[in-house]
């Protein structure tokens, strides 16, 4: 830590491009969600699509919104506790959201059942296996935070506006795949069982916490800002990270059903119907 330089002085502000970009990006998904949510409704009347699942898929855009937009974007450019508030929210509350929302199991029952058989393949494909595995996820999610934090990229990337967004794309790639390992409603390869996954979770749990408290004692913390701005950020961490992991394992509660045993693509679309043998 250091009481006089602060990196983010000297990266990119929140222009006018950095900030209508980001807009139409989520302009666009939800236009798509939104319509696809619409066709699924209209195929299948009596079985509809659940307004829950949309709500929740545009309560993450919003999240997003609220994250990428100002007053947030300018300030986590300037202070570490908004670097920190946008962390959480594009890394654990929007992942949450957006994953609640179904895109996989939306698109299944939009798509004609030749291309709905692609997709499942492919979700169920040993290349998708490997991270989708609970430690993989947990790994890229939280245990990426020690190497951010910890050494010099967190720096590195706040000078470097290309570092900037690529740090925003792994926060919300990775914490998508953490939510929709432990309780996506999703079809998932080879998901293990409600207690691994608790499991799993009360491991992300304290490596954050941990993580939290070594930023907010300043002990192998690599973060160039003053010490008051990295002190209130591991706190927000600290204290949001909680109440994002809680929500994470209500989740994995309400939306748990027992296993079928079925075709994993058969409940995803009305029209498959396994092949017989």
């Amino acid at each position: 830590m250091d009481h006089d330089t602060h990196p983010l002085h000297h990266g990119a502000g929140s222009g006018l491009p950095e900030t209508l970009l980001p807009a139409l990006a989520l302009v666009v998904c939800a236009g798509a969600y939104l319509r696809l949510a619409r066709l699924a409704r209209l195929r299948n009347p009596g079985r509809g699509w659940s307004p829950w699942r949309t709500a929740g898929f545009t309560t993450g855009l919003a999240l997003l919104a609220a994250a990428l937009l100002p007053p947030i974007a300018p300030l986590a450019h300037t202070d570490f506790r908004g670097h920190m508030v946008q962390h959480l929210l594009i890394g654990m509350y929007a992942p949450l959201a957006l994953v609640l929302g179904a895109p996989v199991t939306l698109l299944l029952r939009t798509l004609t059942a030749p291309r709905a058989r692609l997709v499942a393949a492919v979700v169920h494909s040993r290349p998708v296996r490997w991270p989708a595995h609970p430690a993989v996820a947990l790994l890229l999610s939280t245990g990426s935070l020690a190497v951010l934090y910890f050494t010099p990229l967190y720096d590195f990337a706040m000078v470097h506006p290309a570092g900037h967004w690529l740090l925003h794309a792994h926060f919300l790639m990775s914490g998508c795949l953490f939510a929709y390992v432990i309780a996506g409603p999703d079809p998932g390869p080879a998901r293990p069982g409600v207690r691994t996954r608790l499991v799993y979770l009360g491991c992300a749990i304290a490596l954050h916490a941990v993580i939290s408290q070594l930023m907010y004692g300043g002990i192998r913390v690599d973060v160039h800002a003053p010490i008051p701005e990295v002190q209130g950020g591991a706190e927000i961490m600290y204290y949001g990270g909680d109440i994002a992991e809680l929500l994470l394992a209500a989740a994995l509660v309400t939306t748990w059903r027992p296993e079928r045993r079925s075709h994993p693509a058969a409940k995803e679309y009305p029209s498959y119907r396994p092949a017989r043998t």
